[in-house]
């Protein structure tokens, strides 16, 4: 009896080993396919075929809103000013992006939505980065609140004065906080566009920098300056005294 006892107590205890060890092979089991789930990427959305547009980063396929993510083109009822003369760039904004998928198939991959329910997208039409493009050609500026994917591209079309650069205008975005505001704006950029070129500056051997805050105030930095290094230029002087005459002023260094 007394070994019959023992034996059973023994087998017992494997048995709750056993089972001990085949629950944590469980646990990790389980453990594993979380963490590889978890770092599996989302899988972006595929949008492909005819597309309609609605302005000139606003597209239509198969039912679905579509926003060009990273670009900001002039709004529909958006005018841009040319040899003092205005003219419609929101309008031509549109027709240059219908002109890019006429007749043509669009694919686009998304894997966000906006407040608005659009599909933030990169789309292509053979190959060809519509978003890229638009920027490129001058109908779109590079929208760096959301993405700087396409700032060097609208650097190379302001220095080329396509488009939109050719011409005198508010960016989309301040277009839409109101036409005060855009009436203000277009007048400093009337006034800018008398001012000597960065390029030209440059070649003079021009070094002060000239660049516009957030706040919306014109600031000018000296070599040297904190903030000299890392500032983007928008315009570039050869003194102080053209820095301020252009409505400039110096950059507080504390």
């Amino acid at each position: 009896m007394k070994r019959l006892k023992d034996f059973k107590l023994c087998a017992a205890n494997i048995a709750s080993a056993f089972g001990r060890r085949l629950g944590m092979r469980r646990i990790r089991l389980v453990g594993s396919l979380i963490i590889g789930a978890l770092a599996v990427p989302a899988q972006a959305e595929i949008f492909a075929g005819t597309a309609e547009v609605r302005d000139g980063d606003s597209l239509v396929i198969d039912g679905r809103q579509i926003r060009l993510f990273g670009i900001d083109a002039p709004e529909l009822a958006q005018t841009c000013q040319t040899d003092g003369k205005e003219w419609p760039c929101g309008e031509e904004a549109k027709l240059n992006l219908k002109s890019l998928v006429e007749g043509k198939r669009v694919e686009c991959s998304s894997d966000a939505v906006d407040i608005h329910g659009r599909h933030l997208s990169v789309c292509n039409t053979l190959g060809s980065s519509l978003n890229a493009t638009m920027v490129e050609y001058g109908w779109a500026v590079a929208y760096r609140e959301y993405s700087s994917d396409y700032v060097a591209i609208e650097t190379r079309a302001k220095a080329d004065r396509a488009g939109i650069w050719s011409s005198t205008f508010v960016t989309p975005s301040e277009f839409r906080h109101g036409p005060e505001i855009a009436a203000e704006n277009r007048e400093q950029r009337l006034t800018a566009q008398r001012r000597p070129q960065a390029q030209q500056a440059k070649s003079y051997g021009c070094t002060i920098k000239g660049n516009r805050n957030r706040k919306g105030q014109w600031i000018y930095h000296l070599p040297g300056m904190p903030y000299y290094d890392v500032t983007r230029p928008e315009e570039i002087f050869c003194s102080e005294a053209e820095a301020r005459a252009a409505g400039y002023r110096r950059a507080i260094v504390r």
